[in-house]
């Protein structure tokens, strides 16, 4: 099949949870269909573009530039048309220029867009079938970072914007031909949304096993490691939660410990805190943690507001890492606390469980082994993501039924 791929991020390097679940995607894609990719791009970089057109993939890239006095615009905006502010932050006719002109040079058998941002683009390609995928649904992750934000103006907002992005998630859900979800939970939130009309299939998130060997952490350090995007409000809230409540109780009973954050654009609260207390070490973005995930002897994932599937933990595992994280943290992933990680919500039981790994060598250890086999068995991209060749046929299959029309032929390569 000609598969017309939108996504908001070039998905390479995958060095963040949206772009490394899109790589996997696009590598299993490309060997069994003709797949042009369609991306905005902040500052085009050669060597990203050269990577994704090894596998064979036609690439087209439209500049996304952003900005604070760009933002308020579309906040603006935002009130005056009731839209969610993430949607028209990234509404562009150079996006819809493009996505026309390639309409007259291919036919193409499916759109499949990556992530809610670029679905307003789908509508120009009327003939092809429109497959969303979702990495989450993000009214929920809107909802509860809303629960967990202090009263304010960003308060207010998010609760806006919640609600408005229930509103225009459940009317794409409905208008897609099918969705992509990537857990049992985001399903049912989307469903919610949508109401009774949407067709929603599960395929969690992948990684390629075969990329994601085992860390060797045979050192004596004994370090605790964040790594995620720092910009993005979900992973610095969690940080910080970290920081102020949970850090004071692991110092209190372990003085020798190092916190290592790693990820772009630490906010300044944290790396204030950093300056503070030089057990604290904000690296900011790197461009390869090994060193890091080395001498990391427990990873935490302190999420407490998000939804979809959290690719960090999952790769964590894969690498044999034990972990601490929320029950929000590994929602969606079919992980046992106790057997594959520690799941801890309190502060006091994700101080003791943090302790319990930096402690215990043995009990962390056996906990890496039982995680990195949980996602070869239930994770792997080369297995998991057949499943992408049946949602494509089912969906041009109900289009045809509902239409009762022909679309254009296709053959799986």
């Amino acid at each position: 099949m000609k598969i017309l791929f939108l996504t908001q991020v070039l998905p390479y390097p995958p060095n963040s949870g949206p772009k490394f679940k899109t790589w996997n995607v696009l590598k299993y894609l490309s060997r069994r269909h003709q797949v042009v990719l369609v991306s905005f791009v902040r500052e085009e970089k050669r060597e990203s573009l050269e990577a994704i057109r090894a596998l064979g993939i036609e690439v087209h890239t439209v500049p996304m530039k952003r900005g604070v006095a760009r933002d308020i615009g579309f906040a603006l905006w935002s009130l005056l048309t009731g839209q969610p502010f993430m949607i028209v932050r990234d509404t562009r006719s150079g996006m819809s220029r493009l996505i026309h002109e390639l309409c007259r040079e291919h036919q193409f058998h499916v759109v499949h867009v990556d992530q809610l941002n670029m679905a307003p683009y789908a509508s120009a390609i009327p003939q092809a079938v429109r497959v969303l995928d979702a990495h989450n649904a993000l009214w929920v992750l809107y909802k509860r970072l809303a629960e967990v934000t202090r009263t304010g103006p960003t308060s207010w907002l998010l609760n806006r914007d919640w609600r408005l992005l229930r509103a225009y998630e459940g009317q794409v859900c409905r208008e897609f031909d099918h969705v992509i979800a990537v857990s049992s939970i985001d399903k049912a939130a989307l469903a919610q949304a949508a109401g009774s009309d949407a067709d929603i299939s599960v395929i969690p998130i992948t990684v390629d096993m075969a990329e994601l060997n085992a860390v060797d952490r045979s050192s004596d350090d004994g370090h605790i490691l964040h790594i995620g995007t720092m910009y993005w409000p979900p992973n610095s809230e969690g940080v910080l939660w970290f920081l102020e409540r949970v850090w004071p109780l692991i110092r209190a009973r372990d003085e020798d410990v190092v916190f290592d954050i790693v990820g772009a654009r630490p906010p300044q609260v944290i790396v204030e805190l950093g300056r503070l207390d030089e057990c604290v070490r904000v690296h900011g973005f790197v461009d390869d943690p090994q060193v890091y995930l080395q001498s990391a002897r427990v990873m935490i994932v302190p999420l407490r507001a998000g939804s979809g599937m959290r690719v960090k933990i999952l790769e964590g595992l894969a690498r044999g890492i034990p972990i601490v994280t929320t029950s929000l943290g590994v929602e969606g992933i079919e992980a046992q606390s106790g057997k594959h990680l520690i799941v801890a919500d309190s502060v006091e039981s994700f101080a003791d469980g943090v302790l319990q790994l930096l402690q215990n060598r043995g009990r962390a250890e056996a906990l890496a082994a039982a995680g990195r086999a949980l996602v070869e068995r239930n994770h792997d991209y080369r297995r998991i993501l057949r499943k992408l060749d049946s949602v494509y046929q089912r969906a041009r299959s109900a289009r045809s039924a509902r239409d009762g029309s022909l679309l254009p032929t296709a053959r799986t390569q």
